[in-house]
């Protein structure tokens, strides 16, 4: 594209991996000099005359482009492709400023023309758009919750309004359009309407957290969700007049666009943005994101590999923000299942996360999701009749080798979750397993994110482990890549354990390396399509992958003490290496003429020594 400078396409390459930069000079059959460096596949399509720039982002992923995106300073969101190629043609903005040199993020909010329907990507756009007015002055990990509660009142009130409208077009007075709480799926009371809150020109944070506090009272459904954010925060909002700038502001901005259903581009948008913020904040709050968020291909592929039905009770025992059940909601969609049928629950120890998620669930359109506050061991909440309630899938990701998990409640619980053994006071990731195993059925399975120690740890560990295999629970060890995670760069194992095993698994564990496929990324790596596809498709075919996956007989992880270390059983074939004889006689030279003065030097001290 030439009017995108040389710079700029460099750069646009240079942000690329070298997996991909190969890829690419495959796909156009362009001569490299050296395969093994990136920058070689760099000079090549630079070099070119046959490459229209154009066509080689067309061959991009998404998630490349965004990296693209990201390093010429352009505002990465959004998920047309489509979009992003544009974005990138044509180039950086000269008139502003290089955000990455100044730390800001800049993003580019229109809203629709008049009459036109509001797209998914305008609809990210603006909704982080909102968030670039608290970044900087509040803490990432905190300002999640202002711009979640501000989306979630204009999204209740301009629905609630768009339904008395509806009422009043079909002959209904003002009377039962406003009032009738039966017809409204959620009644929004005149101080908590949009066109309420808009009219406020001082004291706004009070105001909004009145209006939250009646939008509560009158749908029980939302008791909880939105009280726990104080807009009238002064430590982080600031002081009286500044809140009210900042609070103001907001307000306007969400002002520009209507969430009603009529002016959505397609259906379950919301949800969907809601989720792309959840991945951002997660992203910008770095460490702290892990605490509430799991990577979307990893929540993808442990969905894949459980295969839910359109019937099932599913639990996540540490729910966080709620993305593993509504991707099963979406996996019985897609397989053409009604994800209604479905019964979903989960429980969440940190109340701030507790309330995304519902909202997360209410947005989805999964309203009679159950979600429960508390700690999982400590108050499990999700009990019937004295009982744990029993669930046909179970699903994850537990925080990692946490050092205080309630070790003094689990010596003396009630529900017997604990039989396989007491996990050290200081790694509770045993902990969390023992009692998903403890809410499965007769013929459930679970899957679990875990770190790797729980595969090989001796001592409490090692018993519980061996528990579980004497009981032939264990189905499948999945090693992942490192770095995948937020908050960590250790790699972590999926465990699938099922109380029904097929008869020809009886007494085997299928291993599955699949460390080495992912795609690099600057903060972080990713799993691709192409990952997620072939983990799962080897779980359920359940045979042999040379180098990749094996089926071990519990003989052998008996004779082996009952470790689950995956390097023990899957022998990874490494590729025959390249190897440049000149360089490494060079080398081997340098290395001897180093030792040869270090002998020098050696002999020299000890003679001025006397010795």
């Amino acid at each position: 594209m030439p009017d995108l400078p040389a710079k700029a396409r460099r750069a646009a390459l240079e942000a690329l991996d070298r997996d991909t930069l190969a890829s690419l000079t495959r796909t156009f059959d362009l001569a490299v000099q050296d395969r093994r460096g990136a920058s070689a596949h760099v000079d090549a399509l630079m070099r070119s005359r046959t490459v229209e720039f154009a066509d080689l982002l067309g061959e991009l992923a998404r998630d490349d482009l965004k990296a693209i995106c990201e390093a010429l300073g352009l505002d990465p969101s959004g998920r047309e492709k489509e979009l992003l190629v544009k974005r990138i043609l044509a180039g950086p903005n000269p008139a502003s400023a290089d955000p990455r040199a100044s730390g800001a993020t800049v993003t580019v909010v229109e809203p629709p023309p008049p009459g036109a329907k509001l797209t998914i990507d305008q609809l990210e756009a603006y909704l982080w758009g909102a968030a670039d007015k608290l970044r900087g002055k509040i803490d990432s990990s905190d300002y999640k919750s202002f711009i979640f509660g501000f989306l979630f009142l204009k999204r209740l009130s301009d629905v609630f309004e768009e339904e008395a409208e509806k009422l009043i077009a079909a002959g209904n007075g003002p009377e039962v359009a406003w009032e009738d709480r039966d017809y409204h799926r959620f009644y929004v009371p005149k101080r908590a309407r949009w066109s309420s809150i808009q009219k406020q020109a001082t004291g706004i944070g009070d105001y909004l957290n009145k209006a939250c506090a009646a939008l509560e009272e009158e749908n029980s459904s939302l008791e909880g969700v939105l009280r726990g954010i104080d807009y009238n925060d002064e430590n982080k909002l600031g002081h009286a007049k500044e809140r009210d700038e900042l609070l103001a502001r907001l307000v306007i901005h969400f002002s520009k666009v209507s969430l009603r259903n009529a002016d959505l581009a397609e259906p379950d948008m919301l949800g969907r943005a809601y989720e792309y913020l959840i991945e951002r904040f997660a992203d910008d709050a770095g460490k702290k994101g892990g605490e509430f968020y799991t990577p979307r291909k990893v929540v993808q592929l442990i969905v894949e590999l459980l295969q839910p039905k359109g019937t099932d009770r599913i639990c996540d025992p540490t729910v966080g923000s709620g993305g593993m059940l509504i991707e099963c909601a979406r996996y019985v969609e897609r397989h053409g299942g009604d994800p209604r049928k479905l019964t979903l629950h989960g429980q969440e120890n940190n109340l701030g996360t507790w309330a995304i998620c519902k909202m997360n669930m209410l947005l989805h359109g999964l309203s009679d999701a159950r979600i429960e506050k508390g700690d999982t061991i400590r108050n499990p909440r999700l009990v019937k009749d004295g009982a744990l309630e029993v669930y046909d899938k179970v699903i994850a990701n537990p925080p990692f080798s946490l050092d205080d998990w309630g070790r003094e409640a689990a010596e003396a619980d009630p529900f017997g979750r604990f039989r396989f053994g007491l996990p050290p006071k200081a790694k509770g990731d045993l902990a969390f397993v023992q009692h998903m195993v403890a809410t499965m059925g007769i013929h459930s399975r679970l899957a679990v994110v875990m770190p790797h120690g729980v595969l090989f740890r001796g001592a409490a560990e090692g018993e519980i482990r061996a528990g579980f295999l004497k009981e032939d629970l264990v189905e499948a060890v999945i090693g992942l890549p490192s770095n995948l995670f937020y908050g960590t760069g250790i790699p972590a194992a999926i465990l699938v354990l099922s109380k029904d095993k097929p008869k020809e698994k009886h007494r085997k564990v299928l291993f599955i390396d699949a460390s080495h496929d992912f795609i690099e990324g600057k903060a972080q790596n990713y799993l691709r399509d192409e990952d997620v596809e072939k983990i799962a498709r080897t779980l359920h075919a359940g045979a042999d992958v040379a180098g990749y996956a094996r089926i071990v007989p519990l003989s052998e992880i008996e004779e082996a003490g009952w470790t689950l270390n995956i390097s023990r059983y899957v022998a990874v074939e490494q590729d025959e290496a390249h190897v440049d004889l000149g360089h490494v006689l060079k080398r081997l030279a340098e290395l001897e003429t180093a030792r040869a003065e270090a002998e020098e030097h050696m002999r020299a001290a000890m003679k001025g020594l006397g010795l």
